[in-house]
């Protein structure tokens, strides 16, 4: 765990991430990606994820469609609600800061010798393996309680 740590401190460090270049706030930041998670949402389920009310969520809304970060369209069975969805823009700023330091990354893995990147996609293998069993498990565990 020392080496993982240090390792993203490492990457922290690099001050080309996306993140250090966006101009979104906090709130903004968790509305994209609360959308890439969960695709295209009414207002009032992303209001709840956030854990806001209506009218503070439609001033966040308005900011983020100003800068055709995400589209605000009316739903196909009820025109009274509003669903919100990312854009395009929106979709990329979201990938660019997910995938952030993956250019770094390939740089340093291109330095390790066959044998030395054998290990380490061995060791991700079995990382990826029990991350996948945490998030199928889940669910289940949240119902036994």
């Amino acid at each position: 765990m020392g080496a993982q740590i240090r390792l993203q401190h490492v990457f922290a460090d690099d001050r080309s991430d996306p993140l250090f270049t966006t101009h979104l706030t906090m709130s903004q930041l968790k509305i994209l990606l609360l959308l890439a998670r969960h695709g295209t949402v009414s207002g009032g389920e992303l209001a709840r994820m956030l854990g806001v009310g209506a009218a503070a969520l439609s001033g966040m809304i308005d900011r983020l469609v100003v800068q055709d970060l995400v589209t605000r369209t009316e739903d196909l069975h009820d025109r009274r609600v509003r669903r919100i969805g990312l854009t395009k823009a929106g979709t990329e700023v979201i990938e660019d800061i997910i995938t952030a330091g993956v250019s770094r990354q390939r740089d340093l893995l291109s330095r390790l010798t066959a044998e030395e990147l054998s290990v380490v996609a061995q060791a991700m293998d079995l990382l990826l393996r029990e991350a996948v069993a945490d998030i199928t498990t889940a669910p289940e565990e949240d119902l036994t309680s």
